[in-house]
């Protein structure tokens, strides 16, 4: 069923922004992750330092609908990830709030200096990790181990910084990333001279979105900077994403891998990649896969045709990474009506009384827990582009 919605409401955005504001700032960016369960002292004894049960609890502690770290003694922690998003919404919020410009700029050059300090350290050039160890199914991820996911995130926090604020070190520590992605991670070769990153140092997977991440870093930096160089390395990379749409338009999360599924938000990331090199670099020739990739992910992603599915094939559950993306992917294609909509919903639903917001709704269960990187400041960033959006200066980049 899906959950109701006054369709009379307005979206109120100002109101729900700075409940959500508030809090971000009253928490200084700290706050629980679902994936934080290795933080606990617990797995310090040798019998928990197995891959198994570290990845059994990982899983059980993000689905339980309470939160029990406290107890686990799992302390907040400052993801540098949290930082990159709140000084995107912070950049977006400048624009739309002209009286509080210089407030908005003053934090987004904390926020720099901030991510600056927080840079993993012993790479080619600027990148960033979780603040948190965590596993996958066949690597161990060390805390602020880098990834060219969370420094995609980072850096494209830093270049709406530039660009809209010209946030001062911005756009250096983006070229400077631009390093740690051409050096640092695996390249897999794919037909015609095109390749795919890998998801980070550690590993040689191929999952298309964190690929999609990496060339969206590049191109940026190219559009600032000059940097042909960069350019046909994010014009290689994305060729390898758009070889691997499926015919009917979608994207597995990864290739020759278990994990092929087609969700919402991986989805709108690589969507945004692919229209912001078609943006930047001024090139139509990744139109066709935009299309057929914005058609499929119109139609299959949104229940009753506006509320975000979290996968092609169910609704449930609702989950608020899924939701904030659908918002600034159907802004970006020109869906602001539909994306308001979204807005005024998840305001109403979703949020909780102290501004941050609940984590998913399941079919019977919803887990109410505030989680700052992946619910509260991406809904933040996702409410601060319907903003920007209905104000004819949603974010492009």
């Amino acid at each position: 069923m899906t959950p109701p919605v006054d369709d009379q409401e307005p979206y109120v955005g100002g109101a729900a922004v700075r409940r959500t504001e508030r809090l971000v700032l009253a928490e200084d960016y700290w706050g629980y992750d679902p994936y934080d369960a290795l933080c606990s002292p617990l797995f310090r004894l040798p019998v928990l330092r197995r891959r198994l049960p570290r990845r059994a609890a990982q899983q059980l502690l993000r689905r339980l609908p309470f939160n029990p770290r406290p107890l686990l003694g799992i302390a907040k922690g400052q993801n540098p990830v949290t930082l990159g998003l709140a000084l995107q919404a912070w950049s977006l919020l400048a624009t739309v709030s002209e009286n509080e410009r210089s407030r908005y700029a003053s934090e987004a050059e904390r926020l720099v200096a901030r991510l600056d300090e927080l840079r993993s350290p012993g790479w080619s050039g600027a990148c960033w990790g979780y603040d948190f160890a965590w596993e996958t199914r066949d690597t161990t991820f060390p805390r602020f181990t880098p990834t060219v996911v969370a420094t995609g995130f980072v850096t494209h926090g830093l270049f709406t910084a530039h660009v809209r604020l010209g946030t001062p070190g911005a756009i250096e520590l983006c070229e400077s990333a631009c390093s740690f992605v051409r050096n640092d991670l695996h390249r897999t070769p794919g037909p015609e001279g095109s390749f795919c990153w890998s998801y980070s140092p550690l590993d040689t997977g191929r999952v298309l979105n964190a690929t999609a991440k990496g060339s969206r870093l590049l191109v940026e930096v190219a559009s600032a900077r000059g940097r042909e160089d960069l350019l046909a390395d994010a014009r290689a990379s994305l060729a390898y994403v758009v070889r691997h749409q499926r015919p009917d338009g979608s994207w597995p999360y990864a290739v020759d891998d278990p994990r092929s599924w087609a969700d919402n938000f991986h989805t709108g990331y690589v969507l945004d990649a692919l229209a912001a090199y078609t943006e930047h670099a001024e090139d139509s020739e990744l139109s066709r896969a935009i299309e057929s990739g914005w058609r499929y992910y119109r139609r299959h992603f949104f229940e009753n045709g506006w509320v975000p599915r979290y996968y092609d094939t169910s609704l449930y559950p609702i989950d608020s990474t899924a939701v904030a993306q659908a918002m600034i992917t159907l802004c970006r294609f020109g869906d602001v009506e539909t994306a308001s909509r979204i807005a005024a919903w998840s305001a109403a639903t979703m949020q909780r009384a102290d501004g941050g917001f609940i984590y998913r709704r399941g079919r019977h269960v919803v887990n109410r827990v505030q989680y700052m990187r992946w619910s509260t400041v991406w809904m933040l960033v996702g409410l601060a582009t319907v903003l920007t959006a209905q104000h004819g200066v949603a974010d492009r980049g």
